[in-house]
C-alpha cells in the first residue's frame, strides 16, 4: 500500500529522531472529544446521533420523527461539522497532561485523518487544549503512514487509534510498532471491542500514559 503523496509531503517535513521513542497518535476520541461535539453540533441542525453501532452514518436521525437521514445528508453535516468545529473540540481528560510527561521521553506525532484543508483548525484546536506537536493529516487507513514515518527507528514506537481497521493497518503494514487501540466516548467504546491487531485496548490518559513509561523503561531507552 503506498502513502497518499500528500501525506508523504507532510511526512517529510517531520524531522524523527531514530534513536528516541515515538509515540504516534490520532486525534479524535484520543486527544479531543468529537463525538460529544458531533452531537452537540447536530442537535443545533435538528438532528440528532443515536450510538447503535460503531459508524456515524445510519446513526444521524432527525428530531421531528426520529428516522435516520441519508448517508448524503450525513457526509453534507460532517463536512460542515469540520468546517466550524474542528478548532473547538473539547479535551479527552487527561490527554495533555499525559503526553506532557511523556514528551520527557518521546517524541510526539498526531496522525489525524481530519481533512487536509482543516490540519490548520485542527492544530489550532489541539493548541487551545495544550497538546503542540507536528500534526499530519492522514489520508485513508493508516498502516502506509505509520510504515514510512517509522522505518529508520530503531526505539520503541507507540500508535494510538480508535478505528479498528486502522490499527489492523498498522499490524500489516508497521508490525514493529506497540499498538493501542483507545476509544475515549464511553458510548462508543462499548460498541466495539479491542482490535484484532491492537496489542491492548486503554481507555484512559493515566493509565496509557503509565503503560507506555513502562514499556520505555523495559526497552532501556
Amino acid at each position: 500500500m503506498k502513502t497518499h503523496p500528500d501525506v508523504t509531503e507532510q511526512i517529510d517535513a517531520v524531522p524523527i529522531d531514530g534513536s528516541k521513542p515515538l509515540i504516534i497518535t490520532d486525534a479524535d476520541e484520543v486527544l479531543v472529544q468529537f463525538i460529544t461535539g458531533l452531537d452537540s453540533y447536530l442537535q443545533e441542525q435538528g438532528l440528532y446521533l443515536d450510538l447503535q453501532s460503531f459508524a456515524i452514518t445510519g446513526n444521524v436521525k432527525r428530531q421531528s420523527d426520529h428516522v435516520a437521514v441519508d448517508a448524503d445528508v450525513v457526509q453534507e453535516n460532517l463536512q460542515a461539522f469540520f468546517e466550524h468545529r474542528t478548532a473547538h473540540l473539547p479535551a479527552v481528560p487527561g490527554a495533555a497532561e499525559a503526553l506532557q510527561s511523556l514528551s520527557e521521553r518521546a517524541q510526539i506525532i498526531v496522525l489525524s485523518n481530519v481533512p487536509l484543508d482543516q490540519k490548520d483548525a485542527r492544530i489550532e484546536g489541539l493548541q487551545r487544549i495544550g497538546v503542540d506537536y507536528p500534526v499530519i493529516a492522514n489520508i485513508g487507513l493508516k498502516g502506509a503512514a505509520i510504515r514510512d514515518m517509522t522505518a529508520h527507528m530503531d526505539a520503541p514506537i507507540f500508535f494510538l487509534d480508535d478505528i479498528p481497521h486502522n490499527i489492523d493497518s498498522a499490524a500489516e503494514h508497521a508490525d514493529h510498532v506497540h499498538r493501542i487501540h483507545f476509544v475515549a466516548d464511553p458510548r462508543l467504546a462499548r460498541l466495539i471491542d479491542q482490535a484484532d491487531g491492537a496489542h491492548t485496548r486503554i481507555d484512559d490518559w493515566p493509565a496509557v500514559h503509565d503503560y507506555i513509561h513502562q514499556k520505555i523503561d523495559e526497552s532501556g531507552h
